[in-house]
């Protein structure tokens, strides 16, 4: 294995499941769930009290997964739907008809599955972009950087920027966090035409401060500068309010947000719950390379705003 490479064993955020866990547990649409994974995730999510399963799919396929891992799940209504894109419309229907409160991506390819949740017979669409918002802990459980956005939008622009630091306040809002600390990544702590994202993080910077409270902004900002107190000393940025302590990182495109979420990951050996936000209801993304504690997490997200929707 790679020394830079972490083989911590993750353990989910207590604080963010004892918060779910408190709230009424919600209605959980799984796109195709007849697979081991979406099936297990919704197991234990299920016996953690942090939400009612709602199958679509397969039916023997769904009943099969069930019974491996041993969960009678008369007591839960299956759709049942043929194939990837049915089955994802079937979910995404249910949670536009005010079925179901979160949707949740079972065996499917992620393509098919947001193009069920934006296709405009599912009822999803608020007027809003789609965001994918990354919220992850330490290996322990502890500490967070919230990361946006790193696996719906490609190239973002500004306006789609703007829904995203909108969207990443309000989740930390919900999580407890009553002011956020939030970084518009860059190369440079200074706005330079030959980096356009520096540009755009100081433009960015400047439309927040004026339009979203209960927060602080800073930008551009380099990835050191965010993160590092040593390297926000050195830089004399003492004073930026957001500069090495920063609780979330709006990012240019998905490659840096890609990139950076992984690492959190595999080189610090963090738990990243996911969640897609700006749709009627809050959208996961799990993945098949998600660990338990990560698609736990995702899950409790879920839930907490679906709360407080």
């Amino acid at each position: 294995m790679s020394p830079f490479l972490s083989d911590a064993d993750a353990q989910p955020p207590a604080h963010i499941i004892a918060q779910a866990q408190k709230a009424p547990s919600p209605r959980v649409a799984i796109a195709r769930a007849g697979a081991d994974l979406p099936m297990l995730a919704a197991k234990e999510a299920t016996e953690a009290n942090m939400m009612v399963p709602l199958f679509t799919g397969e039916r023997d396929r769904i009943e099969a997964a069930a019974e491996a891992l041993d969960w009678d799940i008369s007591g839960y209504e299956i759709i049942e739907a043929e194939g990837e894109l049915d089955s994802g419309l079937a979910a995404a229907r249910a949670c536009g008809e005010g079925r179901a409160d979160v949707l949740m991506k079972g065996h499917l390819h992620t393509d098919t599955f947001m193009r069920a949740a934006v296709a405009r017979d599912s009822g999803l669409r608020t007027g809003k972009r789609f965001v994918h918002i990354f919220h992850i802990t330490g290996a322990d459980g502890t500490g967070a950087i919230t990361i946006s956005d790193a696996a719906v939008n490609v190239a973002p622009n500004l306006d789609t920027r703007k829904d995203a630091t909108t969207a990443v306040v309000g989740l930390l809002h919900r999580l407890g966090t009553p002011r956020p600390k939030v970084a518009f990544l860059s190369a440079t702590e200074s706005p330079i035409a030959s980096v356009p994202s520096s540009v755009a993080g100081r433009e960015l910077r400047d439309w927040a401060r004026e339009s979203i409270e209960s927060a602080d902004f800073s930008g551009p900002l380099a990835f050191d500068l965010i993160v590092s107190p040593r390297a926000v000393e050195a830089k004399g940025l003492g004073d930026d309010p957001v500069a090495g302590r920063a609780d979330a990182i709006i990012v240019p495109d998905i490659v840096a947000g890609n990139a950076l979420f992984k690492s959190f990951v595999y080189l610090g050996g963090g738990c990243a719950g996911g969640i897609v936000m700006g749709a009627k209801v809050p959208i996961l993304l799990t993945s098949r390379a998600d660990p338990a504690a990560a698609r736990l997490s995702s899950i409790a997200l879920g839930a907490i705003m679906a709360a407080s929707a």
